[in-house]
């Protein structure tokens, strides 16, 4: 199956963050150049492939990530780090709020609570069920979560939302939290099996572009 797009828009963009305070390597990041590496991924997509690694600031939202968006992307996958998480989080929606508390990687908090005075209280993915099914389907222990946060990974996914495209946003833990069978052996020291996560989001990548180019074939 080929989904290379004809024209120079790509069909799927995959963003990630990279280092914040107290995450000095984000895996997020590491997780979205493997995926930029999968032989399944280029087969079906070929150049129409596009990762970007964001900086975790505020500011990156309007220099790096709308930019991007600008290219007009069938679907987008973004990936960021959940330092409390015990499995893998598909984010149901983004809600138009942000938090003073917690300032970015340049040192500095959201500049407003409202992200967008003119949005909507909250963006949905519509697209998180079915993805969330073909996480489980693969072996990953993943739940949906109704709220992405308050900080960049919530501002970034709220702002992509409003793209006419699937955008979904997933959570990865610091550790891989995969299921085995009872009697496999358990990953030692607790480590990340990245292997699994992108094996994993490979199919929830390919179900967005197949909704993303027969969402855009309808417009």
């Amino acid at each position: 199956m080929s989904l290379a797009a004809s024209s120079g828009s790509p069909v799927l963009l995959i963003t990630g963050f990279g280092p914040f305070p107290g995450m000095p390597r984000n895996p997020s990041a590491a997780l979205a150049r493997r995926l930029e590496r999968s032989s399944r991924l280029r087969s079906a997509l070929g150049r129409a492939l596009r990762v970007r690694v964001l900086d975790t600031t505020y500011d990156a939202i309007g220099t790096q990530l709308v930019p991007t968006l600008a290219q007009a992307p069938a679907a987008v996958l973004m990936l960021g780090v959940a330092s409390r998480a015990k499995r893998i989080r598909v984010e149901a929606r983004a809600c138009n709020r942000a938090s003073r508390f917690y300032p970015d990687a340049s040192g500095r908090p959201s500049a407003h609570l409202t992200l967008d005075p003119d949005g909507p209280p909250a963006r949905r993915a519509f697209v998180a069920p079915q993805a969330l099914a073909i996480l489980r389907r693969h072996g990953l222990a993943a739940g949906r979560s109704r709220d992405a946060g308050r900080y960049l990974c919530n501002a970034s996914y709220f702002r992509a939302l409003a793209e006419p495209c699937p955008v979904l946003f997933v959570h990865i833990p610091p550790a891989a939290a995969v299921r085995r069978p009872r009697d496999a052996a358990r990953p030692r020291h607790g480590r990340p099996d990245p292997a699994a996560q992108a094996r994993a989001l490979t199919q929830v990548a390919l179900f967005l572009c197949v909704r993303g180019r027969a969402a855009a074939s309808k417009r």
